[in-house]
């Protein structure tokens, strides 16, 4: 069992909490965020301190950090908060919720989050600091690189290779043996069947209503 501090006071922060308390041998005794973010002094019932705080009341030596800060700027906030923490000798907790279902042979980074439902193949590797969140299928043989972010019900098939700083969004679809270069961002239920170029954004054109009231419709 770790003693944690959580990085973070947003959704994900508040979430991975929960998580944490429920269903894994950590105990959770704060949050933290740098000092121009504290807009609250408590959350879920425990501490939100001054990251500058927690370093002297949190040293390395007494607790481990998750990073729980979404994916905005391609992931880019919670990449430059892990580095930092790492230099400053801070070791880091992973989580796999026991609701998800890996079978031999997978490698998974540190400060990297794995919510439920998540299907994880053999020889699948994934990096230090990403987040699966719910129900995403990870193919055979497939790798996922440092600090990227998994919407929920993505499949990804077998012997596909993410770049580093990625976002797939919910439904997305990666055909087998694709390489998709770091810093890509795939949108919700985006199909990928080629190999993409740093940096590219994938989309798919939205829904649009029809011209009729769903009381006119007769079915």
């Amino acid at each position: 069992m770790s003693d944690v501090v959580i990085f973070g006071a947003g959704d994900y922060a508040r979430i991975a909490s929960v998580y944490l308390e429920e269903d894994s041998e950590h105990n959770v005794l704060a949050f933290t965020v740098d000092g121009k973010y504290m807009d609250r002094d408590e959350l879920l019932g425990k501490p939100v301190l001054a990251f500058d705080d927690m370093q002297r009341s949190h040293p390395p030596d007494r607790v481990k950090l998750l990073v729980a800060i979404g994916f905005s700027g391609l992931n880019l906030g919670r990449t430059n908060v892990y580095q930092r923490c790492k230099e400053l000798g801070y070791q880091f907790v992973t989580y796999v919720s026991s609701h998800a279902y890996q079978t031999g042979h997978v490698e998974i980074g540190e400060n990297t989050f794995i919510f439920e439902a998540n299907v994880l193949q053999p020889f699948v590797r994934i990096g230090d600091n990403c987040v699966l969140w719910s129900g995403n299928h990870i193919g055979h043989d497939s790798t996922i690189d440092d600090n990227c972010f998994i919407a929920s019900h993505v499949v990804i098939s077998g012997n596909c290779r993410i770049g580093h700083s990625c976002f797939i969004g919910v439904n997305a679809t990666l055909r087998d043996g694709v390489q998709v270069a770091p810093r890509c961002l795939i949108g919700a239920g985006a199909t990928i069947l080629k190999d993409t170029q740093e940096g590219e954004v994938y989309g798919v054109k939205r829904t649009e209503p029809r011209d009729v009231k769903s009381w006119d419709i007769d079915f």
